[in-house]
C-alpha cells in the first residue's frame, strides 16, 4: 500500500505526453523532425523558387502594359505589313518626340516576305497637331484608296498623334529640341520608347511640304473637316 507522501507525489504530476521521451523533452513536431531532403520540404523549396523566377516575368507583363498604356510602343495592334502615303502642305505640332520602333504583321501575314512579319519604323508622336490638306494613299495593287482632308479654311487635327513610318521627307524647323535622349526618358510629348534607344524630341515642330510612308497611325482624336474618299489611278 502506498504511503500518503507517494500518493501526493503521484496526485500532482503532470501526465506526460503521449510519445513523450524518457528524458521529458517534448517530441518535435513531424515538420522539424523531416530531414532537409524530405520530398515535401524539397517541393516546397522548389515551389518558392518558381515564384522567385515568376517576378522577372511578371514584372516584365506589367511594364509591356504600362508601356502601350502611354504609347511608349508606337502601334498597339498588328500591321496590315501594307505601306501608305500620307502628304500635307503643312504640319505644325506641340510636343514631338521621335524614336525607333519595330512594327509586327499578324502571324501569317502574305505581307511579310522575308521579313518574318517585322517593320523597323521611326515612331513619330506629337501631343496636339494640325495639318494642312491632309492626303493619304493605299495602293490596292491597280488602282489607289485615297481620302483627302482639310482643303478649305479648316485644318485637320490630331490630339496624341503617333505614326510609324519608314520613309519622312519636308522642309522641318524645331523649337528648343533635344537630339540624343534615351527614349525612355522623353517627357515634352505623350510617348516614351524602350530604354537605351535613341531618340530627340522639341517642344514645337513645324514640317512644310510633308511625305511619309507609313505603316500605322494612331490618335486619341483625329478630326477630318472636309473628308474626302474616292478610288484613284493615281496616290498623293
Amino acid at each position: 500500500m502506498a504511503s500518503s507522501s507517494d500518493a501526493t507525489s503521484s496526485a500532482g504530476s503532470t501526465p506526460e505526453p503521449s510519445g513523450a521521451s524518457e528524458s521529458g523533452s517534448i517530441p518535435e513536431t513531424p515538420d522539424s523532425a523531416e530531414s532537409p531532403e524530405s520530398p515535401e520540404r524539397r517541393g516546397r523549396v522548389r515551389l518558392r523558387r518558381a515564384a522567385v523566377m515568376a517576378v522577372p516575368a511578371t514584372a516584365v507583363a506589367a511594364g509591356l502594359m504600362i508601356l502601350t498604356a502611354q504609347g511608349a510602343l508606337g502601334v498597339q495592334f498588328a500591321i496590315s505589313g501594307m505601306p501608305f502615303t500620307v502628304t500635307a502642305t503643312n504640319l505644325d505640332g506641340e510636343g514631338f518626340a521621335q524614336f525607333g520602333g519595330l512594327d509586327q504583321m499578324a502571324p501569317g501575314s502574305p505581307n511579310e516576305g522575308d521579313t518574318g512579319g517585322q517593320v523597323l519604323v521611326v515612331v513619330s508622336a506629337i501631343k496636339k497637331a494640325t495639318l494642312t490638306k491632309l492626303c493619304q494613299s493605299v495602293d490596292l495593287g491597280g488602282t489607289n484608296l485615297l481620302i483627302r482632308a482639310g482643303e478649305g479654311s479648316q485644318k485637320v487635327s490630331a490630339v496624341n498623334l503617333t505614326t510609324d513610318s519608314t520613309e519622312l521627307s519636308g522642309d522641318a524647323s524645331f523649337d528648343n529640341i533635344e537630339i540624343g535622349n534615351d527614349a525612355s526618358t522623353l517627357d515634352k510629348s505623350h510617348a516614351q520608347g524602350p530604354k537605351g534607344v535613341f531618340s530627340q524630341q522639341a517642344d514645337t515642330v513645324h514640317i512644310a511640304n510633308l511625305r511619309q510612308t507609313n505603316y500605322a497611325t494612331t490618335a486619341a482624336v483625329f478630326k477630318l473637316p472636309g473628308l474626302k474618299l474616292s478610288f484613284s489611278d493615281k496616290g498623293c
